[in-house]
């Protein structure tokens, strides 16, 4: 057998090569892994508890025959291959672990393993496994599930011999449920499952105005609120999974739904702004109301307080106490009123650390109740050599730290993967070098755009990075995510997130200086804006589109290798994602050709020529006809915009789609415009000869003559 360790200093020199290479595709990467031979399902498998099953040992065995159901592998008492459980404790699940161990002895199961960890080897018949916690069993059942490849008869188990334990005791996620996208009950669920299979244990849903109060009932919107039967229910699943949700309601600033009504207008830091105004006692009364009623519904050890940005602090209400006290002063003595009203519940309490790290000092002089009382949460999400800044002014204050990287989906055609892995890779491992207890990465909706499949490859890589001792590798990931998540053993899905990043990465590069944002998907070719932005990519359109195609090609090839590809929802948004890309390319290169063609055209107007003047009919007729330029744009707009309202309904409830599907109908009307402004300008020139300006129509000059 082939070992395969992942320990920090053998890593780069060994275990980068050597797991990308193998056979194993798991995520995140066991400790310690030793490949085995595979062995054929084709007459399915046994799944068995060598004693009386615990509760949740079955729910982890049942969870594991559904997914193998999903795959087409039956499971049945008469199979040759067999997964074995074991809880650790009998002469047999000691003899797995010392199997499982390098060099064969181990007298107990070691202290670091115990909360999470498991042991896994190959038999003679297949796997055995033990671990001596629920959690811990329920893992290594996780991993039992990628080390099944293929399907139905088709199927094997990799077998391998493994020992295994998280880096971070604590890997979540911050879901944003409040600018925009809200899902629906059934994906939250699925959500939590996938979450689960990679080891995640912390979900975190972050609430400004989305989840139901029933003492502040305004600043839930309809259909777009979780209420708190959902929520109830939700915990209840989620602990099935091992899975620990931490409601994030914001507690000082990101209120600005709320402080919309007219009720709650004394309290605002600003008039319709988005700050309680720490002077005023209502303030407090309402966080007070709103976590007391998170805490009967939500009964973790955590809340979040939420608790950054607080942009306009010290610019209303509070001006003379800021200038007078200092910022630091008045945010952190806010933050422990805050802190001090909510110990009854007897929580922990996570905030934001954005506003906080700046002032090392204060931080270091606060209060031991409350650093005791409180976990500081550092969010940044661009890529640094180092992220010790944002994480030292707490681990240096006393207080318990988790990091919060960031995926990079947000106001993007597809998320920007460039940004996200290496953020997530160096800010936690950092985290874990400074003493981090854990990892809470976020997705966001800034725009309300963004599409919850489309984020799997940065939460998975987050689980990776958790879960990893030290710096995990982006290579490796790469290699492994379309055969972990999709089953695709082809490296296709893997290579179209490459070009995917590729295209991000040429629009950086260029003198545009910004990635695909969706701003630049909506950005009007044809105004000053679009021009100058013209200007700045015109060179790199051709190989943008050609990555964002390529994209295209390779999950198309990918789904003809292998019909039974898994997520596939997530493989329609790759290529919706590949589809507006290309648009953008396509978008600028047309402007610029129809730009060309009518001036070309105008010149022609006089000519007495018959060549000429067939040749100015063509001109018009390229830009605005069946197959004219101006069609082209209406009808991929279209296309899209049904696309995307098709992957919105398999995550999201309907609330909020209308405002992204507007700006579809606006596009495709402004672009149905210019066609009937074109059709006038081509009547004009059959009924008189002459033909409008360009100007008159709208159209931008020529690059060539653009100065």
């Amino acid at each position: 057998m082939r070992f395969l360790s992942v320990a920090p200093l053998l890593f780069a020199s060994l275990t980068v090569s050597a797991f990308a290479q193998s056979s194993l595709k798991l995520i995140p990467i066991p400790r310690e892994v030793r490949e085995a031979s595979s062995q054929s399902l084709a007459q399915g498998i046994q799944i068995t508890c060598s004693s009386p099953c615990a509760a949740e040992d079955s729910f982890a065995i049942d969870d594991l025959k559904s997914y193998l159901a999903s795959q087409g592998i039956t499971v049945n008492a008469t199979s040759p291959v067999t997964v074995l459980v074991t809880r650790y404790g009998s002469s047999l699940s000691r003899s797995i672990l010392s199997d499982a161990t390098p060099g064969g002895k181990a007298t107990d199961f070691p202290a670091e393993m115990k909360a999470e960890g498991y042991a896994i080897i190959p038999d003679g018949k297949g796997l055995a496994l033990t671990a001596a916690s629920d959690s811990g069993i329920f893992y290594a059942l996780q991993t039992v599930k990628q080390m099944v490849t293929g399907y139905g008869a088709n199927a094997v188990l990799r077998t391998a011999t493994i020992r295994d334990w998280p880096a971070m005791k604590y890997r979540g996620l911050s879901d944003d449920l409040s600018r925009g996208p809200f899902p629906t009950f059934e994906f939250q669920k699925k959500q939590i499952r996938i979450f689960a299979a990679y080891k995640v244990n912390i979900y975190s849903p972050y609430f400004e105005h989305t989840m139901q109060y029933t003492g502040h009932p305004l600043m839930a919107p309809p259909g777009g609120t979780l209420t708190q039967e959902q929520a109830r229910e939700l915990v209840v699943y989620a602990a099935k999974y091992h899975v620990t949700i931490i409601p994030e309601q914001e507690a000082f600033g990101h209120l600005h739904y709320l402080l919309n009504w007219e009720k709650y207008a004394p309290i605002a830091e600003t008039p319709h702004g988005q700050v309680l105004a720490p002077a005023q006692p209502e303030g407090q009364k309402l966080t007070h109301d709103m976590f007391y009623e998170l805490a009967q519904i939500f009964p973790g050890p955590f809340l979040h307080l939420g608790a950054d940005e607080t942009v306009e602090l010290g610019k209303g209400q509070t001006k003379a106490e800021v200038d007078s006290k200092g910022l630091g002063t008045v945010y952190l003595g806010f933050l422990q009123r805050i802190v001090a009203d909510l110990q009854p519940l007897n929580r922990k309490l996570l905030f934001w650390g954005d506003i906080a790290y700046k002032e090392p000092e204060l931080l270091k002089q606060l209060p031991g109740s409350f650093k005791k009382a409180t976990i500081a949460v550092p969010w940044e999400y661009s890529p640094h050599p180092s992220f010790d800044r944002y994480i030292k002014p707490f681990t240096d204050a006393g207080f318990e730290t988790w990091v919060a990287p960031g995926i990079n989906n947000w106001s993007r055609v597809y998320p920007n993967w460039n940004n996200g892995l290496a953020n997530i890779q160096r800010f936690t491992a950092d985290g874990q070098r400074l003493g981090a207890t854990g990892q809470l990465n976020t997705i966001w909706n800034d725009d309300g755009e963004a599409l919850a499949n489309a984020d799997w490859y940065g939460i998975l890589f987050g689980a990776e990075a958790a879960w990893h001792q030290g710096e995990a590798s982006i290579p490796v990931f790469q290699s492994g995510f379309g055969a972990s998540f999709h089953g695709d053993v082809t490296g296709k899905i893997d290579q179209a997130q490459r070009e995917m990043m590729a295209a991000h990465q040429l629009l950086k590069d260029s003198s545009y200086k910004v990635d695909a944002q969706d701003l630049l998907f909506w950005q009007d070719p044809w105004n000053a804006d679009g021009q100058r932005i013209a200007g700045q990519i015109r060179s790199i359109l051709p190989e943008l589109r050609l990555h964002a195609e390529r994209a295209l090609i390779l999950v198309a090839e990918a789904r003809n290798a292998n019909p039974n590809l898994r997520e596939t929802d997530a493989l329609d948004v790759l290529d919706l994602g590949a589809r507006r890309m290309d648009l953008i390319g396509l978008k600028f290169q047309i402007s610029d050709e129809i730009a060309n063609s009518y001036a070309h055209a105008f010149t022609l107007q006089t000519s007495k020529n018959r060549d000429d003047r067939l040749e100015l009919s063509r001109e018009l007729n390229s830009i605005n006809a069946v197959n004219g330029k101006l069609q082209d744009l209406r009808n991929n707009y279209s296309l899209l915009r049904d696309l995307y309202e098709q992957a919105w309904l398999k995550s999201y409830r309907p609330y909020f789609l209308r405002n992204n599907l507007e700006r579809y109908d606006y596009t495709i009307q402004m672009w149905l415009g210019r066609i009937d402004r074109m059709r006038t300008a081509q009547r004009q020139w059959t009924n008189s000869q002459t033909l409008p300006t360009a100007a008159e129509l709208g159209i931008p000059a020529p690059p060539v003559l653009a100065k």
